[in-house]
């Protein structure tokens, strides 16, 4: 049933559901790689598609950025619509020496300076883990496509101009390989209710170097993740 921010019916949302920050890009996986994609939501101009690729039903909804907005819509989405995969489809800033532009990350974990996942372990330290399952298809289909991924920790940080500079030096020595703002939170719902979720992340820039993608390069990459993702869906749903 329609929630408050998902005006989607029930059925009109699919198992999987791809969740780019961008609503605008959500509008674009829809329209560039669903078979007969429907418009299901656009409130708050969370636009929302649900389509099929491959004869698999898939969604794609846009989260907004941030653990409190990604969370709002991942929780309604798994305890409203029966969602049963969250595969997060966004953009990072690299932090570690050997990730480069328009590399792919496979995120198996994620640190965080949220206390999202704190609320939901009983102030204790929560270990935000993807879904094997869905790290092991994302990594094969991307060898699949001779796609490059790097697979490792990432930060999901709550402030994007965060004023502790040093603060990515202390990350970058812990082999964290990019900084992004919702995966953490993406991994807590999962784990809370016992669904999967993985997140999928094109290099846009690199935090400890400057350097950065043009929105051109940035598509490429975006493209090449979003395939590797549908593999996914499709490798897991048939």
């Amino acid at each position: 049933m329609p929630t408050p921010h998902i005006r989607a019916e029930n059925g009109e949302i699919a198992p999987a559901v791809l969740l780019p920050g961008d609503p605008l890009r959500a509008k674009m996986i829809a329209e560039t790689f669903f078979d007969a994609a429907v418009q299901v939501n656009d409130i708050r101009g969370a636009l929302a598609y649900t389509g099929s690729y491959n004869n698999v039903a898939v969604s794609v909804l846009g989260t907004g950025m941030g653990v409190p907005s990604a969370s709002i819509y991942a929780t309604e989405l798994v305890t409203q619509y029966g969602v049963t995969q969250l595969i997060r489809v966004g953009s990072c800033g690299g932090i570690a020496d050997h990730v480069a532009l328009r590399d792919i990350i496979v995120a198996l974990g994620a640190g965080t300076d949220s206390s999202v996942n704190r609320a939901r372990y009983a102030d204790m330290d929560f270990a935000a883990i993807a879904s094997y399952r869905l790290v092991r298809a994302a990594v094969d289909a991307a060898a699949t496509r001779n796609v490059n991924v790097k697979v490792g920790s990432v930060h999901t940080a709550d402030l994007f101009y965060d004023p502790r500079p040093t603060r990515m030096a202390t990350i970058a020595a812990m082999g964290v390989l990019a900084v992004e703002m919702e995966t953490a939170g993406l991994y807590g719902i999962a784990a809370q209710y016992g669904v999967e979720a993985l997140a999928l992340l094109t290099v846009s820039d690199h935090v400890m170097t400057g350097a950065e993608t043009t929105p051109d390069e940035r598509e490429t990459g975006f493209t090449d993740m979003v395939k590797v993702a549908l593999d996914t869906v499709v490798a897991t749903h048939t």
